[in-house]
């Protein structure tokens, strides 16, 4: 089974940057796509951006031009790097990753492995 674990939420200053990053374990070979979620209590989990395959990117675009995922294959872990922080970034961050090749990688459903979330907060 994979196991994956998220580290690098923080507490910063609107305007500010956190990179997060997440290892996935378990497993000799990587996954097919990897992820990063946001998920407030009760709400539903809404993808940031997704490393799909070994080139395509898509982010979401409310993160567009401040955000930027990547990915290390060889080491099988996953990256976000946050700027520009706002308010209404703040959220539970999830790394999700799944290894069917022929998964959409769109939505919380599309993904098998989830981690336990590393917590951002951005005050103003």
């Amino acid at each position: 089974s994979t196991q994956l674990e998220e580290s690098g939420g923080d507490s910063v200053q609107a305007g500010g940057s956190l990179s997060l990053s997440c290892v996935a374990s378990g497993r000799s070979y990587d996954s097919y796509c990897m992820a990063w979620f946001r998920q407030s209590p009760g709400k539903a989990r809404d993808r940031v951006a997704a490393s799909i395959g070994s080139s395509e990117i898509r982010y979401a675009d409310s993160v567009k031009g401040r955000f930027t995922i990547s990915r290390d294959s060889a080491k099988y872990t996953l990256e976000l790097h946050m700027n520009k922080l706002e308010p209404e970034d703040s959220d539970m961050y999830v790394c999700a990753a799944d290894y069917w090749v022929g998964s959409p990688c769109e939505t919380a459903s599309d993904y098998t492995y989830w981690g336990q979330g590393t917590q951002v907060t951005v005050s103003s």
